[in-house]
Formats: structure tokens, sequence, C-alpha cells
């Protein structure tokens, strides 16, 4: 099976939740933490490095319940920021 490849876009979203997961971690070790949320430490390395930018939900989720961290504020940190668009009202 060929995967295809990764846009851009999701390759830098990949590399913002792994920022955001690394400093939710802090001074924790990788391995308690891949532990806690059932993954191999590898596994938590490859998505803190960018090497896996686009994990499972259900490794995401594991991810934050052991880092306590909601999925609310995961989506919001990794989704792209929108692009600033001219209020409608200003157009009219």
């Amino acid at each position: 099976m060929v995967r295809t490849p990764l846009t851009p876009e999701e390759r830098e979203r990949g590399e913002r939740l792994g920022r955001l997961l690394r400093e939710a971690r802090g001074a924790r070790s990788m391995t308690d933490v891949a532990a806690n949320a059932g993954i191999s430490a590898e596994t938590l390395r490859k998505i803190e490095t960018g090497r896996a930018p686009t994990p499972a939900f259900f490794t995401v989720a594991a991810l934050a319940g052991a880092l306590g961290l909601s999925m609310d504020a995961l989506i919001g940190r990794c989704a792209p920021e929108a692009p600033e668009t001219p209020d409608a009202s200003i157009a009219a």
C-alpha cells in the first residue's frame, strides 16, 4: 500500500502537536508518560519530533489523558491559524 505524501500543512500541524506534547510533558520522563498512555516511548518520541505527524486519534487521546490535557485544548492549539479575512460589515 502506497501512502500519499503529507502536505506541508499536515507536517506543520504534526510539529505543533509534538511541541505541545513536549511542553506538557515538562520534566516527566518520556518513558513514564508513554507507559501511562499505553504506547511505546519510541512512538512518543516520533510524535514529539514530528516524525509521526499524523498519529491515530486514540493515541492522541491517550496522550492527552496522560498529560492532563483536554482534546479541545489540543485541537485549539494544533489547528492551523485561520487566514485573516476582511470583515464583511466593512465591505458593505
